[in-house]
């Protein structure tokens, strides 16, 4: 079985507004500062709890310009966090002295929602848990939407990925893997333009498995079942495979190690520029070619 969320990837444009907005104003650690190994000459951003712990991964690539993003149908549309029920007032209040876009709070299968949009106009939600953490901050990922103009397909193959339906809400169907705290929710519009990539959208959604052997179990499963999905690609910190939903979205399918103290402590965690052994005798060429950039320093974020 699947063991939930593992991570989600997006596309951002400036990489220093990104870190601004994650790592500054949400307090999100940045666990790891390495290159999309697609595309070395472009970071990629590994926010998320304490230790980088799966499950509470957001990743991106800031791609500085590039064609303008549509969100729609075939996409992600957005992701949630936890925080305490008592924290959500003064998150709204902190997105206000900061500038920060929200869409207010709305009730959502019985939980109070606040959505905020980072730089780049991706939905960033937070959800009000009474097992949020007690200093306010964020905790591990509470759900992804997904946009789809039908639902047939998409909910077949979420059944066959092991999830079952955890209720509806007008055009929100929602479905959660048994034992699992997080969720998938799909968006059920079937006049959405089709989405377009770009800074601003979500690149793809990632579940986790506990190991190589169970990885290699899905890919066979999943090609058996129809699906065109990716040879294992190294990640350094973990093995991927992708595939496609029937509605367009990209998933992967992520093993929950080595992880991210295999180049850096804990302490250390984000602190320099991590390379995969294959690009560290290029390092001082391919350096340059990154945009520099500022870590900030997380704000604190404790309820009073």
């Amino acid at each position: 079985m699947l063991g939930g969320l593992h991570h989600v990837t997006a596309l951002a444009g400036s990489a220093q507004q990104n870190l601004d907005f994650y790592a500054g104003f949400l307090g999100l650690r940045l666990v790891k500062r390495t290159v999309n190994f697609d595309d070395p000459a472009t970071h990629h951003f590994y926010f998320g709890g304490p230790d980088g712990a799966p499950g509470t991964l957001i990743t991106f690539f800031p791609w500085g310009r590039f064609r303008p993003s549509r969100k729609g149908a075939g996409q992600a549309v957005g992701f949630a966090f936890r925080v305490a029920e008592s924290a959500l007032d003064q998150w709204q209040r902190r997105a206000a002295s900061s500038g920060v876009t929200t869409s207010g709070a709305e009730t959502r299968f019985g939980e109070t929602v606040l959505t905020l949009f980072d730089p780049d106009g991706i939905a960033v939600e937070l959800v009000a848990s009474a097992h949020g953490p007690r200093d306010g901050g964020l905790d591990a990922l509470h759900s992804v939407t997904l946009c789809e103009t039908a639902l047939d397909r998409p909910v077949e193959l979420l059944g066959f990925l092991g999830f079952q339906p955890a209720g509806r809400e007008g055009e929100r169907a929602r479905f959660q893997l048994p034992g699992q705290s997080s969720y998938v929710d799909i968006l059920d519009q079937p006049g959405a333009e089709r989405g377009k990539m770009g800074p601003g959208s979500i690149h793809h959604v990632a579940f986790a498995v506990a190991d190589e052997p169970t990885q290699l179990e899905w890919r066979e499963r999943l090609i058996e079942h129809g699906l065109r999905v990716s040879p294992v690609k190294d990640r350094s910190y973990f093995h991927s495979i992708y595939f496609r939903e029937p509605g367009g979205v990209l998933f992967e399918i992520a093993t929950l190690g080595p992880g991210f103290l295999i180049d850096e402590s804990l302490n250390d965690l984000g602190s320099r520029l991590c390379l995969p052994t294959w690009l560290e005798p290029v390092r001082e060429s391919l350096e340059p070619r990154l945009t520099r950039v500022h870590i900030p320093p997380p704000a604190a974020m404790t309820l009073t």
